[in-house]
């Protein structure tokens, strides 16, 4: 995976080709796109902390955390409260410190205005993050507002917060933030490559760990993968059925046929290839050998199959100091086995067990595997039809067809009396017989309507 990221980092085409060619418009963008990010990080923590909170209870909650000395407690104060009074602000402090006196008080409360100080020096005064300093004051102004007005609000105050990380002197801690949001990009080029191929889900997190466990192995989206290695690296359209037919039978019988799709390219044809080499090899000497041989065609050879084990146990541990761990709980166990049967089959078989209970289980991918091999017998006549040629059509024979000749027209006869008779007399009228091949008496039908929506059937 670590090589997947770096071709994406390093290729001349890569995310992360600016940095060689010193592009320092690049660096400012990446560096306030850093900033923002983590900005909004701190905020949403410090958001979850004070929401649904008084006045009272957020000042409080936010000087449980600060040295009580009295300038950090009146940077505090007046970052939160800019435009309270002198006498608020001298209650409020005396109540923390008795022996501070009037002048003392008057003193603090011109010093630490905050006309004086940006918002991170003021939070280095007081000892406290510079953005959970500016939340408390917001809600104060703002106690109703979400977190989306409150991120909206900050924008130039996150970017103020890290004013230090744009230094030139900062230059190694400038490298080490660009590098996650370049490798954050490398993952998106990943997940884009990845949802080609069927990746089912809308989301990828940017971590090595994406290449193992359950990231992506719906059986769904494993079975359509392979499915286009066997169409070599083609993603056609996953269909239930191929047509549908009404009034069978009745002279209003139709037949709604699926058009063919020549579907998408999405892999390399040698990639395919490269790609069914080794799930073949998987069969005939690796982890899925148990089933080589089990499944035949018609022949009586042995057909081809090749497939993909995995076993996952998912489980959530905490570790300590020093790599101690200190906590393990079960979340669940998976085996599966993704395979493909010549160029006919291929499917996915899954082994399953969630919650508690699975701590109770060991099973491997080799179970899965077990499985389709005992299908077998139950499979073989399905394998069986796939093989038997389609019936050749029978020819179709000449047919004659009669046609009135034109211009004449049966006539009754003429009475002794010179009137016309009531009952026509036969008189058989001049035909023309002749014999049509099959595709001139095609010709003769009606032709077929054209079915463009449902209603067109009544």
């Amino acid at each position: 995976m670590r090589d997947l990221v770096y071709y994406h980092l390093y290729n001349p085409q890569g995310v992360a080709h600016w940095i060689d060619e010193g592009d320092d418009e690049m660096r400012q963008a990446y560096l306030e796109r850093f900033v923002d990010k983590e900005g909004q990080t701190y905020l949403h923590r410090f958001y979850q902390k004070y929401r649904g909170k008084s006045e009272a209870q957020s000042l409080a909650l936010l000087t449980d955390g600060v040295y009580p000395l009295p300038h950090r407690l009146a940077t505090v104060y007046r970052s939160v409260y800019p435009r309270r009074d002198l006498a608020a602000f001298g209650a409020w402090l005396r109540a923390k410190h008795p022996a501070l006196s009037a002048s003392d008080t008057d003193e603090l409360y011109q010093k630490y205005s905050v006309e004086h100080f940006d918002l991170q020096d003021r939070g280095y005064l007081a000892r406290i993050h510079p953005l959970e300093l500016w939340l408390v004051g917001y809600l104060a102004e703002h106690p109703n507002a979400t977190f989306s007005e409150a991120v909206a609000a900050s924008r130039e105050q996150r970017q103020q917060v890290y004013r230090w990380l744009m230094k030139d002197s900062r230059r190694r801690a400038q490298d080490t933030r660009i590098a996650t949001l370049l490798e954050t990009d490398a993952f998106m080029m990943i997940y884009d490559a990845w949802k080609r191929v069927g990746y089912p889900f809308e989301t990828m997190t940017p971590s090595y760990a994406s290449a193992i466990g359950a990231s992506g192995d719906r059986p769904a989206a494993l079975a359509e993968l392979v499915g286009i290695l066997l169409n070599d690296g083609k993603r056609r359209p996953l269909v239930r059925y191929e047509s549908l037919d009404f009034a069978v039978g009745t002279p209003y019988e139709t037949r709604l046929q699926m058009p063919q799709s020549e579907g998408e390219q999405v892999l390399l044809p040698q990639v395919a290839a490269a790609a069914r080499g080794a799930l073949v090899g998987v069969v005939e000497q690796g982890t899925a050998v148990r089933v080589k041989g089990a499944y035949k065609g018609p022949d009586g050879k042995p057909l081809l199959v090749g497939g993909k084990t995995g076993t996952g146990d998912h489980r959530r541990e905490v570790f300590g100091p020093g790599g101690r761990r200190i906590a393990s709980q079960v979340i669940s166990r998976a085996a599966v086995f993704t395979f493909f049967m010549d160029d006919r089959f291929f499917g996915v078989l899954t082994a399953y067990v969630t919650g508690p209970t699975a701590v109770g289980y060991r099973f491997t991918s080799a179970l899965p595997v077990q499985i389709l091999k005992s299908l077998e017998p139950t499979l073989r006549p399905l394998i069986a039809r796939a093989y038997v040629p389609p019936p050749a059509p029978e020819p179709e024979k000449p047919e004659a067809v009669t046609e009135l000749a034109a211009g004449v027209t049966p006539v009754a006869p003429t009475a002794s009396d010179g009137t016309r008779g009531a009952t026509p007399v036969s008189r058989p009228a001049p035909k023309i017989t002749k014999v049509v091949t099959p595709k001139k008496a095609k010709a003769l039908k009606p032709a077929p309507r054209k079915i463009r929506n449902l209603e067109d059937l009544f």
